[in-house]
């Protein structure tokens, strides 16, 4: 039977949308495949890692008629690039294979049963609805995603906070180094506070799914689970367990000394003085004083590199180290052309913020150098 028939580019589009989160090595050899069901002239994709679920549909032509199968996503995805965008794809089922025949090219593909595909059961007890536009969260995604950790087995610093509570929903990571904390304004009131942690790769693959657009994405939550809709698609993960660390406790409070700059001229010159930083040792050292911001690096090859930047600063002459990555990444995801740093002493933690841009914080700790 012909089980679709549509230009490559639509097929393509489908599938490259579940298939993110699909590996090509798994314990389970069927994980490696994506779910195919016929219902009609429409094909729903479905594809899983057991943490996982990405689900969408398309109208893709083909018999009327209901089947379901599964096949390897990363080799109908590698063929289907490699033919024309708008090549007219044919994929026919016979026995236990797919035919894929496009232009002169044909592709004999071997399936596995769709019962045999382990589908991840949706929680029972998600929580109220709520909703932003697909851009807002995307931005916020952007604005906090690299400050989470990365295998640390501190495993509830693998992800990102998710915290909806009245009309705010909050983002907040932290690797214990530094932390970036984003807010928007919902649509609506969220009747009691949903709290919970999206692990790692739910938070790369939302980031590579959404639109900058400001069609609304939906969003759930349960004690084990999160569900996302948007865009025709439906997005189920589980969640990361345990105690997020109390992050107000984190962000400073009364800093006395505040400088306000361009984040440009700032990020260029810290991109410069990182080049002569130590592979191992990423410090750069930061003077302030009245009027001017001094920048050093240096290596073990005794090699220096030595920033200025004119500032309008009045307050304490202050000496402090920060590992440049973390500036780097604060500045480097922000979207804005100013920056307001709050210090306190060469000590404590330094505070970033946007002006104009209230529910953004970025928090991070200095080095000795």
């Amino acid at each position: 039977m012909i089980v679709l028939k549509a230009a490559n580019e639509k097929l393509l589009g489908a599938l490259q949308s579940v298939a993110g989160i699909v590996e090509r090595r798994h314990t389970l050899p069927i994980l490696a495949n994506v779910l195919l069901r016929k219902n009609g002239s429409s094909v729903e994709f479905t594809s899983s890692d057991l943490e996982i679920q990405v689900r969408t549909n398309a109208d893709l032509g083909g018999e009327e008629a209901t089947f379901s199968t599964t096949v390897g996503a990363r080799k109908l995805i590698d063929i289907l690039r490699t033919l024309p965008a708008d090549q007219v794809v044919t994929l026919s089922a016979a026995q236990s294979k797919l035919t894929l025949h496009g232009g002169k090219s044909r592709f004999t593909l071997q399936s596995l049963p769709a019962d045999d595909f382990p589908l991840v059961s949706e929680s029972a007890d998600f929580g109220a609805v709520f909703a932003v536009p697909q851009k807002t969260l995307k931005g916020l995604l952007d604005q906090v995603h690299f400050a989470m950790a990365v295998h640390d087995i501190r495993y509830y610093l693998n992800g990102i906070l998710f915290i909806a509570e009245g009309r705010t929903l909050t983002l907040v990571a932290t690797d214990g180094h530094r932390l970036a904390l984003a807010q928007a304004s919902l649509e609506g009131d969220v009747p009691s506070r949903q709290e919970v942690i999206l692990p790692r790769k739910t938070v790369l693959e939302l980031q590579r799914l959404l639109r900058d657009e400001a069609e609304p994405i939906e969003m759930k939550f349960a004690n084990n689970q999160a569900k996302f809709s948007f865009s025709g698609m439906e997005f189920v993960t589980k969640l990361v367990e345990g105690k997020f660390p109390d992050y107000n406790r984190v962000i400073p409070k009364a800093h006395r000394n505040t400088i306000t700059l361009g984040r440009e001229p700032l990020l260029a010159s810290l991109q410069r003085a990182a080049i002569l930083t130590s592979e191992k040792f990423k410090g750069v050292r930061l003077n302030f004083e009245p009027g001017l911001l001094r920048i050093g690096a240096t290596n073990a090859e005794q090699e220096e590199a030595a920033e200025e930047i004119e500032i309008d600063y009045a307050g304490d002459a202050i000496d402090i180290g920060f590992n440049v990555t973390y500036l780097m990444d604060a500045l480097g995801n922000m979207d804005v052309d100013m920056v307001r740093i709050e210090l306190q002493d060469s000590s404590a933690s330094a505070l970033l913020t946007a002006p104009g841009q209230p529910g953004f914080k970025y928090v991070v700790m200095p080095m000795r150098i």
